[in-house]
């Protein structure tokens, strides 16, 4: 006999664990959440620091790549995504940005009713218990996931943040309340040293409930469908081989991200359809813009040799490392339980009193070729920006049939000429900020390249070559108005043309956030859970 729930969940990510919390404590109902990684046991996973070790763990992550291109410098870029309990929450670097007013109210403009900045901050705030100082007409202090700020601090840090006043980024505590312009020190789910992943905020709280089924190393082969209603799934149990169907009396809810969602809903002949008939797949439903829309922010990083301060680089080996540690288990402020980036700064690259356009990331200390977990042997500092807003857009397309094969990415970077304009920017800005005092006499000049020597095809090519990205693919299964065919998922994130299947994950997002998203995504977590439930229990 077919198992039956309520609802199924693909992804137990930021937003599946989130929505599958929502609906099981709040609305009363049977969940069934797949993920196709393994249970969230692994120790790296909490410690914040961890993060180092799980990069490039294929047990715990999907090892991604882009396609190569031209804005990359013909490179493939490691993409990586969380494939555990927490997805990337579990081993990303856990800034938590919300992002601008004008995103989301851009996102009401464009035909997306209640989708607006007044109509989603009541979501944000009820996701998190923000600790400390906290504004709470714009601060959630009850939620489920705490939100901490920065404890551990750092010198070169503190003059960063001053040196920035001096180029229209004045002090900043909380970038989260409205406001982002300024500097200051990021906002974590972090908490008493450990990492918050959303499995631990909002799935282990609910072990022993028995309305929640979580099925690990489960990879959804496909939605199931009859006569325009997805009624269950089909997976695949990889310890095992066994290929299992359930149902749901409800939905089928896919939050596998904006890599996997677009490639399971053309496996399941949800898509373009000539690409699905190229594949011998059976079009159910022909939506040209599943897969595209594709984009990410793209990270351009400079180094400097610190010469006469200890950073990151010394603090994380030998002795001084067992310090750190030592400071970690005794509860105090330590590097394992600090972001990758330490740092923001929020200005436009051009016009500084102008709508932020780009995000700088500053950490005391630096990795080789930019790859965590990979530490220089000098004293370092790193500073790096990326685009807020990127034009550029790629797609994601099927690279086979088989469902655990990862699809094919593509996400032009670089490809618009703003992007160029505004990278270069970036680029001599943040050659000014290295450059200038306090920060800029702990910190020698670079050998290559030089901003202040260099033409503005040389600093686009630095980028090309040496840039990659920050983590934030998203919008390959957009969101839009029942009247606007070039979308995926309406602003209910009901699939087009499909009854019974949502999707909720950063792919329906239609235009990038000016932030890291995964603060995003649980607003969208948090959305979503409250239309199912009211469409479901309060008009039942």
């Amino acid at each position: 006999m077919t198992e039956q729930f309520d609802f199924i969940i693909v992804g137990a990510g930021a937003a599946g664990a989130l929505i599958a919390h929502r609906l099981v404590v709040e609305g009363g109902f049977s969940v069934c959440l797949l993920e196709a990684g393994p249970k969230d046991r692994n120790l790296f996973l909490h410690i914040p620091g961890g993060f180092t070790k799980t990069f490039k763990n294929p047990n715990v992550t999907y090892q991604q790549f882009t396609e190569p291109s031209e804005g990359s410098g013909g490179r493939a870029i490691n993409l990586v995504q969380g494939k555990t309990l927490g997805g990337s929450t579990a081993v990303n670097g856990f800034n938590y940005n919300r992002g601008q007013k004008e995103d989301f109210d851009g996102w009401a403009q464009m035909g997306n009713k209640g989708w607006g900045y007044e109509d989603i901050l009541p979501l944000f705030k009820k996701t998190e218990a923000k600790r400390g100082v906290a504004d709470p007409s714009t601060r959630g202090k009850n939620g489920p996931l705490p939100i901490t700020d920065t404890d551990w601090r750092h010198p070169l840090c503190d003059a960063f943040i001053e040196t920035c006043g001096q180029f229209g980024m004045p002090p900043h505590h909380d970038y989260n309340s409205g406001d982002q312009r300024g500097a200051g020190y990021f906002q974590r789910w972090i908490e008493n040293g450990w990492r918050v992943s959303s499995a631990r905020a909002f799935l282990h709280p609910l072990k022993q409930n028995p309305k929640l089924n979580i099925r690990t190393d489960a990879v959804v082969e496909n939605i199931l469908i009859d006569e325009g209603r997805a009624y269950g799934v089909r997976y695949r149990k990889m310890n095992t081989g066994s290929v299992q169907e359930i149902r749901a009396s409800g939905e089928v809810i896919v939050c596998a991200g904006a890599a996997q969602s677009p490639k399971l809903l053309k496996l399941s002949g949800l898509g373009p359809g000539e690409e699905l008939k190229n594949w011998g797949i059976d079009v159910i439903q022909d939506l040209p813009a599943v897969g595209e829309n594709l984009q990410d922010h793209y990270m351009v990083r400079m180094v400097r040799h610190v010469p006469n301060m200890r950073t990151i680089n010394s603090l994380g080996r030998g002795w001084r490392l067992g310090k750190e540690i030592s400071k970690w288990l005794l509860g105090k402020p330590s590097i394992l339980a600090i972001s990758p980036s330490v740092a923001f700064g929020f200005t436009n690259a051009r016009q500084l009193d102008d709508l932020p356009d780009i995000q700088l990331n500053f950490t005391p200390g630096s990795y080789k070729a930019s790859v965590p977990g990979l530490l220089d042997s000098f004293d370092g500092a790193t500073l790096g920006f990326y685009q807020l807003r990127p034009e550029s857009k790629g797609w994601v397309r099927l690279k086979s049939r088989d469902p655990r094969d990862n699809p094919l990415v593509q996400p032009n970077y670089l490809e618009s000429e703003v992007d160029k304009l505004l990278t270069v920017a970036g680029i001599r800005l943040m050659d000014e900020i290295f450059s200038t005092d306090p920060l800029g006499k702990h910190c020698q000049q670079p050998m290559y390249p030089d901003p202040a020597n260099a033409s503005d095809d040389e600093l686009l090519a630095f980028a090309q070559t040496e840039g990659g990205t920050a983590y934030h693919i998203m919008g390959s299964c957009r969101m839009g108005p029942i009247t606007e065919a070039n979308a995926v998922v309406t602003p209910d994130l009901k699939v087009r043309g499909i009854l019974g299947l949502r999707i909720a994950d950063a792919s329906v997002m239609p235009t990038m956030p000016s932030a890291n998203l995964t603060a995003g995504v649980f607003m969208i977590a948090e959305k979503a859970s409250a239309m199912i439930i009211n469409e479901y229990k309060n008009n039942s």
